[in-house]
């Protein structure tokens, strides 16, 4: 494990240091060019009338704490399946110097390279008791869909909200969910305990049993103490653990969704055929899911990962589910945030055990979040070098954090521990996004600015 990490740390390393050129490189590009340039420390005018503010592109004190902090929330995220948006857009604005709504564009594009490198990670990955991946596939189906077709609502409405909107929705809904995840998390920690008493309980009675048996001529324990073994899971190729009929209906929701978005870049805004090809979105995100909502209802297909607790889903929930995971992806394209900050603690409310919960959010927000990063890009949005580089960090920051967290919880039994750190995650951004929030509320107000809608055919 050591030597793992010691590799991960030395990749990192050679990552900053590279980071470390390309940014030189890109200054003196910049030094060369005319003062037009975009990327500029000065604020960058937008076709909409909303001044972006883009730091000049220096390594120096505020990239490496700002790297650190990406790291740690990276990792963090990583492991409680809730992307880290909630520590990446505090320290962009905050340390690195962007203003709020560029800081939610680029820590999109953080929060894909975790979720990125987290699904890859899980790939191979197995369900902790039952012989199925750790991803649930049906699941994810259910909610993807819906998911990315609520990011697209949720990038249209950063562009009409102003700051002080979403810092209040940002503040309720993350402090909710947080509270919500803590209860659900000491829930889970007592039913552990229990788990654990039981198992220890029945041990010692085992122990006691062999103990007398070895003095019975032919006892089962022939002269020696029987020990008891957990079954070894076999290893499953990455080809045998994915299930590639639903990847690959979620990944065609994903490119139609996507192509959907670009044709309405090249359209003019608030035209019909730009509102025309805005709707074409809403009957193949709903088709889908409505199709596998109703192979659930008719129990046709069942969310195995629940085991046991499997059985024919009322249409009550179903709708209610559905509704749920597009406002997720709402919240997520609106807040910069993954749309797991909802999904991973209504994963749980619905029976899903931890590991299977946060790795399935992370799988759907995978595709969400990357959807916002070619939205906001197009809408030009962020700047692209250091989009990449704190892409990268958070890449190697994930794989780290579920390497190291996978063994903790292999060795304490706890699976309760993601529960914990997802709880808090979102509460430390709810406190971080909220004094930001705040603070530009005040700034706004002291200069006299606008704080009414946006025009979004502007």
């Amino acid at each position: 494990m050591a030597g793992k990490i010691g590799t991960l740390g030395v990749g990192f390393l050679v990552l900053l240091a590279l980071s470390s050129a390309a940014v030189s490189a890109r200054e003196e590009m910049l030094g060369s060019q005319p003062s037009s340039q975009n990327i500029t420390g000065k604020e960058v005018q937008s076709h909409l009338g909303y001044k972006h503010v883009w730091p000049d592109i220096r390594f120096g004190g505020k990239i490496v704490v700002g790297t650190m902090i990406a790291f740690v929330g990276a990792a963090f995220g990583s492991v409680g399946g809730v992307g880290g948006g909630g520590f990446f857009i505090p320290m962009l604005t905050l340390i690195i110097g962007f203003d709020q709504k560029s800081s939610i564009a680029v820590s999109k594009c953080m929060i894909t390279g975790t979720a990125t490198a987290t699904v890859m990670y899980n790939l191979r990955r197995r369900h902790p008791t039952l012989d199925l991946p750790i991803i649930d596939y049906d699941l994810a189906l259910l909610f993807q869909p819906v998911l990315v077709l609520g990011i697209s609502i949720g990038v249209s409405l950063n562009v009409v909200l102003s700051d002080w909107m979403i810092t209040i929705l940002l503040f309720i809904v993350l402090l909710g969910v947080s509270t919500k995840s803590f209860f659900k998390g000491v829930e889970t920690w007592k039913r552990e305990t229990i788990t654990k008493k039981n198992m220890f309980d029945a041990s010692k009675q085992l122990q006691s049993n062999d103990v007398e048996d070895k003095y019975i001529p032919g006892g089962p324990s022939n002269g020696t103490l029987t020990e008891t073994k957990e079954p070894e899971r076999t290893a499953v190729s990455v080809l045998d653990n994915v299930r590639w009929k639903e990847l690959g209906v979620i990944v065609a929701v994903w490119i139609i969704i996507l192509a959907l978005q670009i044709v309405k870049n090249y359209v003019t805004k608030c035209s019909l055929t730009y509102w025309l090809v805005e709707l074409s979105q809403i009957p193949v995100a709903v088709g889908v899911t409505s199709y596998q909502a109703v192979k659930l209802y008719k129990g046709r297909r069942v969310i195995a990962s629940k085991g046991e607790e499997t059985t024919k889903w009322p249409l009550y929930k179903l709708v209610f589910y559905c509704a749920c995971g597009t406002a997720a992806g709402m919240l997520g394209g609106l807040l910069g945030l993954g749309g797991a900050f909802m999904l991973g603690p209504m994963f749980l409310e619905m029976g899903i055990p931890p590991q299977v919960s946060s790795a399935t959010a992370t799988f759907a927000m995978t595709f969400s979040s990357s959807m916002s990063v070619v939205e906001y890009y197009l809408l030009n949005r962020f700047p692209v070098p250091y989009a990449l580089y704190f892409a990268a960090v958070t890449t190697v920051s994930a794989i780290a954090g579920q390497h190291v967290a996978g063994k903790v919880i292999k060795k304490l039994g706890r699976a309760s521990l993601i529960i914990f750190i997802l709880a808090f995650t979102v509460f430390v951004s709810s406190l971080m996004l909220g004094g930001i929030g705040i603070k530009n509320m005040i700034k706004n107000i002291e200069h006299k600015d606008s704080l009414g809608f946006q025009n979004i055919c502007t």
